[in-house]
């Protein structure tokens, strides 16, 4: 280090979320579907082989904990890009230097945060690199990968979901920031209900609940060497209340509003509706929840719900809350008192479960793509008719082996 990079680190305030960043993978928590004892993931790692993958998750679930830890796992140089700021060239230049460290024996994986940002260009450019080994990616995103990825990159990697940090989980993390601070401070005491105020508040966040820990240790009552922490601390400095909410009650509650815009009834869905934004829950997912019912539920009995949620979902991304509330009740009042058909639904899933069994065939062969030179030889498109110049003509549409099948 060079004068101004120590001064830089001797001055800097160091969060204590990164300060008590798991160093192994025995210290990390809340994963226990992922790094469970004899896991996929950590049979793999124990045979030093590499694989690219995607961590999607919500944030504070330890998704660029997990990729650090692979990384030493394995013993792989790790480069890591955020996908805010970084872009083709930075991608450049991190292949250049995975090629030297290649050749001094050691493997590259490149960490990209927030993987879905990127363009489809950016992404693209990673393909060849991952492809022939020279990489090993480990994207991290909160959104679906298989909406906000390009099909290319999902084909060369493994997704992994991590799920939100349970409370039992959340509760050790957060007595591990307690105790950091009293070892490096001065003690402190608080009531029994500040770690439930604490899990409750962060729901699965445990960046932001040793957030929380770190500001409210710092802000509490100082007294005969001694800290005191109480629920009105924790309220003056998150600005709410300590309203029930466990991580149980935020599935409760998402089951409950999506069952009651099922079974139309909107005065109970504006209410679980107004007990997830007073509990803190993101409005985007209580505007996927009411796309989903829009689409399941409502479904071709109503298809302009559909619009109707994604307007609301679009509206309270550009507006958020408290505004946001608004338009996420005009189109939960809308879906829940619209029509309902689940037919299509239906329809899907049977399909979806035949070609899954093994009734998976081609189209007939008039039918088949006839835009290209070598079509007519081989019979594709023969024998179609154009439906809109003979609109009477029955043609078959299923493959033969299926001519009589119904899904709807």
């Amino acid at each position: 280090m060079d004068l101004f990079t120590q001064l830089e680190e001797i001055n800097k305030q160091t969060p204590l979320a990164e300060i008590l960043r798991p160093k192994t993978l025995d210290e990390f928590l809340g994963q226990s579907n992922v790094v469970a004892p004899n896991s996929p993931l950590l049979n793999l790692l124990k045979t030093q082989r590499l694989f690219s993958l995607i961590l999607w998750g919500t944030p504070g679930c330890g998704k660029t904990t997990l990729a650090r830890l692979i990384a030493t796992k394995v013993n792989a140089q790790f480069i890591e890009l955020s996908a805010v700021t970084s872009g083709i060239k930075e991608i450049k230049e991190t292949v250049e230097k995975a090629r030297e460290a290649l050749r001094a024996g050691q493997k590259t994986i490149l960490f990209i945060d927030e993987i879905h940002r990127y363009s489809k260009t950016q992404q693209d450019a990673l393909l060849p690199h991952v492809e022939n080994g020279t990489i090993f990616l480990i994207g991290s995103t909160t959104e679906n990968p298989s909406f906000q990825v390009i099909p290319a990159l999902i084909s060369r990697v493994q997704v992994i979901r991590l799920n939100p940090i349970n409370d039992i989980s959340m509760e050790k993390i957060i007595n591990r920031g307690f105790k950091y601070l009293e070892e490096n401070y001065q003690p402190i005491q608080y009531e029994e209900d500040v770690i439930k105020f604490i899990i409750n508040n962060a729901r699965g966040d445990a960046r932001c609940a040793l957030n929380l820990v770190e500001n409210a240790y710092f802000a509490s009552n100082f007294s005969n060497d001694t800290r005191l922490l109480t629920i009105e601390i924790l309220e003056s400095i998150t600005q709410k209340r300590n309203t029930r909410y466990s991580q149980q009650e935020h599935y409760d509650c998402a089951s409950a509003f999506q069952k009651s815009l099922r079974g139309s009834d909107p005065d109970a869905a504006i209410y679980y509706l107004a007990k997830m934004i007073e509990a803190g829950e993101d409005p985007r997912f209580i505007a996927r929840r009411l796309i989903v019912c829009a689409a399941e539920d409502v479904g071709i009995a109503d298809p302009n719900a559909m619009n109707i949620a994604l307007s609301a979902y679009r509206a309270v991304e550009i507006i958020g809350l408290p505004e946001g509330r608004i338009p996420l009740a005009n189109a939960v009042v809308y879906v829940a008192n619209a029509p309902k058909s689940n037919k299509a639904c239906i329809a899907i899933d049977h399909a979806l479960a035949d070609i899954e069994s093994g009734l998976d065939y081609p189209p007939p062969m008039h039918l088949r793509d006839s835009h290209y030179k070598d079509a007519a030889k081989y019979g594709f498109g023969q024998g179609y008719i154009y439906t809109h110049d003979a609109p009477d003509v029955e043609q078959q549409f299923m493959p033969d082996e299926l001519k009589n099948k119904k899904y709807l």
